[in-house]
């Protein structure tokens, strides 16, 4: 959810903000700012729902909710690259990366990772980069985030003046070569990279396009996830499905992107559109995963890269916060129908189970089946791991 969702909008009910509403807040020319729409206890875990999400609010017992978060920076570039990477300032690897470095991939015609519509600024590759890992570990873009998901394709797929064959000759031809430079050099990883690189991208010329084609979706399907033209809900409703469709094959890591909740003004009138452009999508894919069976072999994460602020001079805005905001995990061995850690009575900062983006990334890795502290790559004359020094695997929920 890139921008920054509200915590205080959607999963993050503060009743003593509400009730202080336009009173001056501990802020100079700054008022309280509660939110306009009522909250909701849902399901057998009575895990509190804002009104602006009741479909994702009836799979509340399926979510693991951390109100504790936070991370160490309150400008989207650098908290968009510390969500994903782990670093606010350096080049690193992506947690996708990281996780097929790991695990490795279970498709040999598509990518281990793939990033559906990512930002091409604020963050932009970084976000998918494998920076210092062999090449072979970066994650493939399909489209960007200003791109109708449509028309959202991987680029240079296919020769745009060569047939298949041609292609194949072509690959013969320049796989000799590399492998022959190879054997000159077998040190060299970037050898090595491109060759997989150039037979992976000669086999997805056939495998992509079957996995993005939802025309053999029922129509039960496309409405459970909210696809249609004239929908709001349409474009991450294909995102959504599409997840689902690259996990059933075999592609390890996938991230969807949403834009605008960076929401300085116009909280009232612009909230609830975007929570109903995800609202349905969301919801469709728990139940999906859910009667797929896939649900507990699958985590999803929700969230964004700070939440926001509970005053704001404008009075109907929310500046960037990065000292408490709120996340969601589902599936994967996570414990569901939990809230785990709280922000303070007005949602200023996390003040109990608080779980720091590096202890997110150790517990998102621990539930794939991988130790956060041996996960490394030596680099530059030391070894590196994507939850640097003081991640922590947050076992409370698990």
């Amino acid at each position: 959810m890139r921008g920054g969702p509200s915590q205080m909008e959607t999963f993050d009910y503060k009743p003593r903000l509400n009730a202080d509403d336009g009173k001056p807040s501990k802020n100079k020319n700054q008022k309280y700012f509660g939110s306009q729409w009522a909250f909701q206890q849902y399901g057998k875990s009575g895990l509190w729902v804002s009104d602006l999400l009741p479909k994702i609010a009836q799979h509340t017992d399926k979510l693991c909710v951390l109100n504790g978060m936070y991370c160490d920076s309150d400008e989207h570039a650098a908290a968009l690259t510390q969500l994903h990477t782990g670093s606010i300032q350096f080049h690193r690897p992506s947690i996708g990366s990281w996780v097929l470095y790991g695990l490795g991939s279970e498709s040999k015609n598509l990518p281990g990772f793939v990033s559906i519509k990512p930002p091409v600024i604020l963050g932009g590759e970084r976000i998918y980069s494998s920076a210092f890992l062999p090449s072979v570990y970066q994650g493939t873009p399909i489209g960007t985030m200003s791109q109708s998901i449509t028309k959202a394709t991987v680029e240079n797929l296919t020769h745009p003046s060569l047939s298949q064959d041609g292609q194949a000759d072509q690959l013969h031809l320049i796989q000799n070569l590399n492998r022959r430079r190879l054997k000159q050099t077998p040190a060299d990883q970037k050898i090595d990279s491109i060759i997989q690189s150039y037979e992976l991208a000669f086999r997805m010329q056939s495998a992509m396009p079957e996995v993005m084609d939802l025309t053999k979706e029922t129509k039960t399907t496309l409405d459970q996830y909210g696809i249609g033209d004239k929908l709001r809900t349409n474009d991450f409703g294909r995102q959504c499905l599409l997840a689902r469709r690259f996990a059933e094959a075999g592609v390890r890591f996938i991230e969807l992107t949403h834009d605008n909740w960076d929401h300085h003004g116009g909280v009232v009138k612009n909230m609830p559109v975007r929570c109903e452009q995800i609202d349905q999508p969301i919801a469709g894919l728990l139940r999906d995963l859910d009667e797929r069976g896939l649900l507990d072999d699958t985590l999803i994460v929700w969230g964004g890269e700070f939440g926001r602020t509970p005053d704001d001079p404008r009075g109907d805005g929310r500046g960037h916060n990065n000292n408490g905001f709120t996340m969601w995990l589902a599936g994967g061995g996570v414990q569901s129908g939990i809230s785990y850690g709280s922000t303070d009575e007005y949602s200023y900062e996390a003040v109990d189970g608080r779980v720091h983006v590096h202890d997110l990334h150790a517990t998102i890795l621990h539930l794939l089946g991988l130790d956060h502290e041996r996960l490394t790559y030596h680099y530059a004359g030391r070894d590196f791991r994507l939850t640097d020094v003081p991640g922590r695997v947050v076992s409370e929920i698990l």
